[in-house]
């Protein structure tokens, strides 16, 4: 791919390194543009762990979920797969560590990290680059999709598993 790409340049006469240089400082600042709002994401992942707030919300809403019959063990995974994928494949390996990776949780989990999206970053991050501030129904779309994801995980998890 390298060599046909720069292959392709080479027969367009177009000025490799001026353009590699010129997108090097867009996505300089680009950075540089986003990193607030990266470093207000870490803070609150971290923030969320720490207080003991997740562990919290998790023990209110535990009955309801065992009753529907969701695993409660996944329900802070769920959760912190909307803000911060890192966070979201730490609590995937404490997963793999009490359950293993071949236990039915263990399987739910990893379809279900392939389901879903990490809304709140990338919401944040895509439209902080290219400037759009009024994001209409995006959320509450993209809320209903990882809703959806999660759910067809759990389908799908049961009826092969």
């Amino acid at each position: 791919m390298f060599v046909i790409i720069l292959g392709y340049a080479a027969i367009k006469k177009v000025n490799m390194y001026d353009n590699f240089v010129e997108g090097a400082t867009e996505g300089f600042s680009t950075i540089l543009r986003i990193m607030p709002t990266l470093i207000g994401l870490m803070v609150a992942v971290g923030t969320l762990r720490a207080s003991g707030a997740l562990e919290l919300f998790v023990g209110l809403i535990s009955p309801f979920m065992k009753a529907i019959g969701f695993p409660e063990e996944a329900v802070p995974l769920s959760l912190m797969r909307l803000i911060s994928s890192s966070a979201a494949t730490g609590l995937l390996l404490d997963i793999f560590k009490t359950h293993g990776p071949d236990s039915f949780l263990g399987r739910f989990v990893s379809v279900m990290m392939s389901c879903t999206e990490t809304v709140f970053y990338t919401m944040s991050v895509y439209f902080l680059s290219v400037k759009i501030t009024k994001t209409r129904y995006t959320l509450a779309g993209a809320l209903f999709a990882n809703f959806a994801g999660i759910i067809a995980s759990l389908l799908i998890t049961r009826s092969i598993f």
